[in-house]
């Protein structure tokens, strides 16, 4: 008799995504963050089956939305048998603690999300490590009400506890993890560090840009190597590092973790020895997907990460990628609206690119080509231009080799 597999696939959780639109947001901006949210539940593995915007000067300081648009949440909770309720912005520890008092479920909010998403994602010790402290950061100062039946000692003979409550003896041991995590991240820094300095000969380009834009993608297409590539977001965390040579210049080539709006700040404390290939990179390429509607937003997301880090002033070619998948509206003749970037064919982007210096205050001006890299669309004119920047820092760094050139 055969036995039977009793093995299941587990059943993906469903969840209501909030948010506010507040006062320095637009509804389109609200609306696409939303939308970023929802990708960001899909890759952890959950379904959103409704999302909820309410429009506020500012977010309720005690429950991020209005008492109104909670019990209308309240009640679609109870209607669609949802099992958990994510919230577009970091919550507060109050905040947290009054939602789940109203909702009886659990409550998580976008930085939680992406938590979950590194965790998942982490691979190499240095990942799972850096993710690790990231998470013990958020919950330390969330521990309230997590172990409400022991926070109180409780009096009478022999019910005279060791003076410590739970969860003052959680709050240490997270402390001190913490401390041990960071001082394991020191020693990391200081490997990373020694091994950048052994590979000081060779001219360093690292790939930078919003999560999901092809930075993997375009790292296998140059390199002839097979990173880890998915249409999800944070496909790849740990910073990979490959040589490539274009004609007769070899260089070296990494990728790093994508960026996201409203990246916990926490992450990018942890992933500084990450971060730090970014920083010590001699050119940076920005990956920009063109086919997404909200680029710019991207772009400029980046552009404060970078400045965060300090690497916004580094030499950078900005790369257009996805140009097979971008879509535009063609307007009819007889239309006499004003034309928006919806409308604008993709050599009109080009050429607007192109023909411009950065309109960024905050970085200088770059070089600018528009690829496809699953269709290896115009890489030749990538690697001609990654070429003449490499061969520039080359020659300034080994002015005695210049008769190569």
């Amino acid at each position: 008799m055969k036995k039977q597999n009793l093995k299941t696939e587990p059943v993906p959780e469903r969840a209501i995504l909030v948010s506010v639109c507040d006062a320095k947001t637009s509804m389109e901006c609200t609306e696409e963050c939303l939308n970023e949210l929802s990708f960001l539940l899909e890759t952890a593995g959950g379904i959103p089956v409704k999302t909820v915007i309410q429009k506020l000067e500012r977010p309720d300081n005690r429950t991020y939305i209005g008492s109104g648009k909670l019990e209308e949440v309240v009640e679609y909770k109870n209607a669609l048998d949802v099992d958990f309720i994510v919230f577009d912005d970091e919550l507060s520890p109050a905040q947290l603690r009054n939602l789940e008092k109203a909702f009886n479920c659990r409550i998580l909010d976008r930085t939680t999300l992406i938590l979950d998403i590194f965790a998942k994602r982490a691979r190499t010790s240095i990942a799972k490590t850096q993710v690790e402290l990231a998470q013990l950061q958020y919950m330390l100062p969330r521990l309230t009400r997590m172990w409400t039946h022991l926070e109180r000692q409780r009096g009478g003979i022999g019910m005279r506890g060791p003076g410590e409550s739970q969860i003052e003896t959680d709050r240490r041991l997270i402390t001190e993890k913490i401390t041990l995590l960071k001082e394991r991240l020191k020693d990391i820094d200081k490997q990373k560090v020694q091994q950048r300095k052994n590979r000081e000969s060779l001219v360093r380009v690292a790939l930078v840009g919003y999560t999901n834009v092809g930075k993997s993608t375009l790292m296998n297409l140059l390199s002839k190597s097979d990173v880890f590539a998915e249409n999800k977001l944070f496909a790849t965390l740990d910073t990979t590092v490959r040589k490539v040579v274009i004609a007769n210049l070899p260089f070296l080539l990494t990728d790093t973790v994508g960026f996201i709006r409203k990246l916990p700040h926490g992450l990018v404390e942890s992933f500084k020895s990450t971060l730090d290939e970014v920083c010590e990179a001699d050119i940076l390429m920005h990956v920009v997907d063109i086919s997404h509607p909200d680029y710019e937003q991207q772009i400029d997301s980046v552009n404060r990460t970078l400045e965060e880090i300090g690497a916004i002033d580094k030499p950078t070619i900005m790369v257009f990628n996805k140009i097979d998948a971008y879509k535009y509206v063609m307007k009819d003749e007889d239309d006499l609206t004003p034309m928006t970037k919806a409308n604008w064919t993709l050599e009109m982007l080009q050429k607007s690119w192109m023909s411009k210096n950065y309109s960024d205050s905050r970085v200088s001006p770059r070089q600018t080509v528009f690829i496809s890299a699953t269709e290896k669309g115009n890489i030749d004119s990538l690697r001609d231009i990654m070429y003449e920047e490499i061969k520039r820092i080359h020659a300034i760094r080994y002015p005695y080799n210049n008769f190569l050139w």
